[in-house]
């Protein structure tokens, strides 16, 4: 009997999620919505959708279908019928509509890992413009130039720790370490001894992000929520002595930002609930970390493979490193300035392999676009490369060129450059992101050199995109480098 358990759980499930689809799409049988293949029942086309990202011709799925159908088709993805619509006008549409017609509301997977209160969910609330409001008073420029020579620290420390003795790494594993430690120790204050219990749990969450929503034993959705459940068991206690610091006057809300949103008092003067903290609090490690993570690991991965940008990339930080002050031991917000050549190189990585292939939303009542109609309920998703790779916007696009990010003559159109987002849905992380790598790189470059162990290695999206084995790397110490 107890053998029957996930077999009975899985029916329910599959009918519950076969119930709301087919009421779902009995509301758009007398509309005209876009053309497509809704796939197989429940699953749709999550699966391909998947495979395809993994194998990194998540491009190659989209073109399919736009050759097959044009710019706007419909699909099934994460259970639940979707609009793919594909292009700057697209793009303009699913970010600039009103969030009363478009809104942030996202799959079921994101929703319960990141929260029904993160900040991706509240959008047009009163509550979304205070929280908001709070966390961007720690990432405005002025406020990241006080955390340079903390973030130089720690990258210089954890780069000499991690790689002592090591004549190989696997960069993606110690990327992803890098971009956490400098997000809980930097942004959250939270000390290493519990950010290294909560970093695996981080680890299997993000996985648990882009999976399908079925809630079984073993499954990724399910170990990404027992993950979820793990953080907000240890970082309650942690809440809970911040406010009694907070209360005595030992804490400053501007401290960290988790004392931050402890102190935030609504239009009632009540503070927020522990569901909202603990939701933002999930939601701005995975918004600061992964994407930098990635970022980090591909500036490295083509550091290795392309001896012209390395060589760029090298004189330009040792200039730096020249012209510092002799009484300047860490880098400064001046000399993070003075990057232009690498922050470019990072901005072109990121036109040709966007570390968010795309972003959904949901539409909250009958909308149409270009004569299409979207019915309410229904996701829509945008994707990147859709406009990242468009020969119109940005010339031979297939082509690696950091310098049509210096002096354009031709600007780029809004919508069509999305690494952060556009609009008023602009990742409020972006400079922070900025920083972190190359505050990064310039330790990496100055303290190693290396190659790389496997030449023909690819590039996978799970869900963001990485080198498929890890990219492992043989290093050694730079010269009179410490």
């Amino acid at each position: 009997m107890v053998k029957d358990i996930p077999f009975i759980a899985l029916c329910i499930l599959t009918l519950s999620l076969a119930f709301l689809l087919k009421k779902l799409l009995s509301k758009s049988q007398t509309k005209n919505v876009p053309k497509g293949s809704l796939g197989y029942p429940i699953i749709g086309e999550t699966l391909g959708f998947l495979r395809a990202q993994r194998q990194d011709k998540g491009y190659e799925w989209l073109q399919e279908r736009v050759s097959k159908y044009g710019s706007v088709f419909k699909t099934s993805l994460m259970g639940s019928p979707t609009v793919i619509i594909i292009g700057q006008q697209g793009n303009k549409f699913i970010l600039g509509s009103s969030d009363d017609v478009i809104s942030a509301k996202k799959p079921i997977t994101l929703q319960k890992i990141l929260g029904k209160q993160s900040l991706s969910e509240l959008v047009g609330s009163s509550r979304h413009r205070l929280v908001k409001g709070e966390l961007l008073k720690f990432l405005k420029p002025e406020c990241l130039q006080n955390y340079v020579k903390k973030m130089d620290e720690l990258v210089h420390t954890t780069l000499l720790k991690e790689l002592k003795g090591n004549k190989t790494i696997q960069v993606v594993r110690l990327m992803k370490k890098l971009a956490y430690d400098m997000t809980s120790s930097i942004l959250f204050d939270i000390d290493q001894h519990t950010r290294e219990i909560l970093f695996d749990d981080f680890t299997t969450s993000f996985k648990a992000i882009h999976s399908l929503p079925i809630n079984l034993p073993g499954s990724s959705f399910w170990r990404g929520q027992k993950a979820r459940a793990r953080i907000v068991e240890m970082i309650l206690p942690i809440m809970n002595e911040r406010r009694q610091e907070l209360s005595k006057g030992v804490l400053s809300s501007t401290n960290d930002m988790l004392s931050c949103l402890l102190a935030i008092r609504d239009e009632n003067d009540k503070p927020l609930n522990d569901d909202l903290i603990t939701d933002n609090f999930v939601f701005m490690f995975v918004a600061s970390h992964d994407t930098s993570a990635t970022l980090m690991t591909l500036m490295i991965w083509k550091l290795s493979r392309d001896q012209e940008v390395y060589n760029k990339v090298l004189e330009e930080q040792m200039e730096i490193l020249k012209q510092r002050n002799e009484n300047e031991e860490r880098l400064t917000w001046g000399e993070i300035q003075k990057m232009k050549y690498t922050w470019r190189v990072a901005q072109e990585l990121m036109r040709m392999i966007p570390p968010l292939f795309g972003g959904f939303r949901k539409a909250l009542k009958d909308t149409s676009y270009l004569g299409y109609d979207i019915p309410k309920g229904w996701q829509v998703y945008w994707a990147s490369c859709g406009t990242h790779m468009d020969k119109d916007i940005f010339e031979n696009p297939d082509k690696f060129d950091p310098s049509r990010f210096e002096n354009q003559t031709k600007s780029i159109p809004p919508f069509s450059y999305l690494p952060f987002g556009a609009g008023s849905h602009n990742c409020i992380g972006n400079e922070f992101a900025r920083v972190q790598t190359l505050t990064t790189i310039h330790n990496f470059v100055k303290l190693y050199e290396w190659s790389k162990l496997n030449p023909k290695e690819t590039l996978t999206r799970q869900p963001m995109p990485y080198p498929s084995l890890g990219l492992p790397i043989k290093i050694k110490p730079r010269c009179n480098m410490s």
